[in-house]
Order: C-alpha cells, then structure tokens, then sequence
C-alpha cells in the first residue's frame, strides 16, 4: 500500500527554508507521494458565501502549485510530485500541459497531474474562465493534454480548443503523465453521475472524498462500471483515500485506513491539517506517528 503526505497549504508560511525541511523529512520518512492542493485566489468571506471559505479565504496561505511542485522537485530524488487537486478548468489547457511536462522533465518523471472542477466561482470569474461548462471543458482539456505531451506535433480541433500543426518542447519523460481525478468533498460526498462516468473513461486514477461504507462501495463499483462500458480494466483504476488524523486517536486512523482499503483503496494520503500543529516539525511528527502505527497495514 502506498502512503502519501498532504502538503498543508493554509497552515504553513511563506519560507522557503521551512518547506523544504517539510518535503526532504517526509521523503526521508518513505512516503511515496506528495499532495499539494491548489487555490489561485482566495474569496472574501464579507462578500462571498461557500463553505469551503472557512479554509480557503484571502486571508489562507496557498503557495501556487504548480510552481511550488518545480522547487520541491529540486529537493526531492523520490517520492511522486502530485497535484491534489489542481482546478484545471480555470487555466488555459496547453499552458498547463507545458508547466507539467516541464516538472515532469526537472524530476525525472516524477509528476502525477490531480485534477478537479473545482467549487470557487470566484477564481473562474477572475480568470476569465466560465464556470458552468467546466465538467465537458474539463473531459476535452484531458484529450488536448495527452495528444500535447505524446506528439511532437498536435493538430485538435475541439468545442473549446483549437491547436493548429503545433506542440510542445521538452516533451515529458511520461508520455503521457498520469492523470488522477478528485472526486466528492466534504460538502458533497456523493458525486454525480456525470463525475462517476469521466472518471471511468478517463481517469488514470482517482482520489475520492466518499464516505468509507457501503455507499462508498456502490460509488466505486459505479465507477468500475463506467470504466467496463468504455473498455477499460477497473483493475488498472487505483484509488487513493484520504486519512485525516488530527483530533483522531491512532486506533481511529487504523480503523479508517482499513475501512479505505475495504472500498477498494491500494494508496492513502494522510493529511494532519486542522490539529493546530507547528509547521513543521508537529506537522512532522503527526507524520512520523502515522507511519509507525499504520506500518503492518502497508504489507
């Protein structure tokens, strides 16, 4: 079973020193993933409602992510660099494609591409991007991806792209880079059908915000469904699930990874965010703690 760390945005500061302590003692450690989520901008609070402004508010630190991921591929010789979850369909397609691949080169193909829709009508808005359309968008931004980085040269005509005999230099070591899906969230646990079938069809593996029972399990076996209906091995569809352990005692973060694993789970990201902990050495030892009591289950 694979482990992945999540990088806590929102709760660490603008010093680079102190992120790099971060990610070299969470390699160091053995984890094999790292999980960086992503936020352009952040809403005001006095003029926007979401819940989700309660952690993602202008006044949140959010290191952007894909820039970040270039400095701490510098850091790092090992653990898988992942998005989690970059909001793609606010940014322009074959910027995106360019940025990753350039990470991918720079790491060695160590770059794993997290993507979701996203909640923030906000950002959409300040990034010229529509905001209603973004599931279709997101289904054609994977194809124009992929045929960027796998082809020298890329001739797609789309509903929302056109790129005429062009393509991009370097090309990634992945060809292609995988793509994971974010699914569900804490306000939304049960996604759509329409999320359900792209993830299917389209999804080199996906990270669920689902409940951990038997709802959970008739989400996963939708899913694998959708994937059979496109022709596609659901075997080859990882899923990752998320721990999060603060406030939780070791034995509830035991019982959630195998409740994860009883899903379908072959990898967990273990987040230690809103325990109030220092960045980054009690970030550090959350993480230290998580692996010593979990290590019989990784076998």
């Amino acid at each position: 079973m694979e482990l992945g760390a999540i990088f806590p945005q929102t709760e660490l500061p603008a010093d680079p020193g102190a992120i790099r302590t971060f990610v070299q003692s969470v390699e160091g450690m053995g984890y094999d993933t790292l999980f960086v989520a992503d936020h352009v901008l952040g809403a005001d609070p006095q003029h926007h409602r979401h819940p989700s402004l309660a952690n993602y508010s202008h006044k949140s630190v959010v290191h952007e992510t894909l820039t970040v991921l270039g400095y701490i591929a510098a850091l790092t010789s090992r653990i898988t660099l992942a998005t989690g979850i970059l909001i793609l369909p606010q940014r322009q397609t074959a910027l995106v494609a360019k940025q990753v691949a350039e990470i991918d080169v720079l790491s060695g193909g160590r770059m794993r591409l997290g993507i979701g829709v996203g909640w923030n009508e906000v950002e959409f808005e300040a990034l010229n991007q529509e905001f209603h359309h973004r599931g279709s968008r997101c289904a054609e931004q994977v194809a124009v991806m992929r045929a960027l980085w796998t082809q020298e040269v890329v001739d797609f005509h789309g509903t929302w792209h056109t790129i005429d005999h062009a393509g991009i230099n370097p090309l990634p070591v992945q060809r292609p880079i995988p793509i994971w899906f974010g699914v569900g969230g804490s306000q939304n646990p049960y996604p759509p059908e329409a999320v359900l079938r792209r993830v299917g069809r389209l999804a080199d593996g996906w990270s669920p915000n689902i409940p951990v029972n038997a709802d959970g399990k008739a989400i996963v076996a939708r899913v694998h469904q959708y994937a059979r209906e496109a022709g596609r091995d659901p075997a080859t569809l990882p899923l990752e699930g998320r721990v999060r352990i603060a406030g939780k005692r070791p034995e509830e973060w035991l019982n959630n990874v195998q409740a994860w694993r009883d899903v379908g789970a072959t990898q967990i990201i273990v987040e230690a965010r809103g325990g109030g902990l220092r960045f980054p050495d009690q970030h550090l030892a959350a993480f230290q703690q998580f692996l010593d009591v979990i290590g019989p289950l990784r076998h």
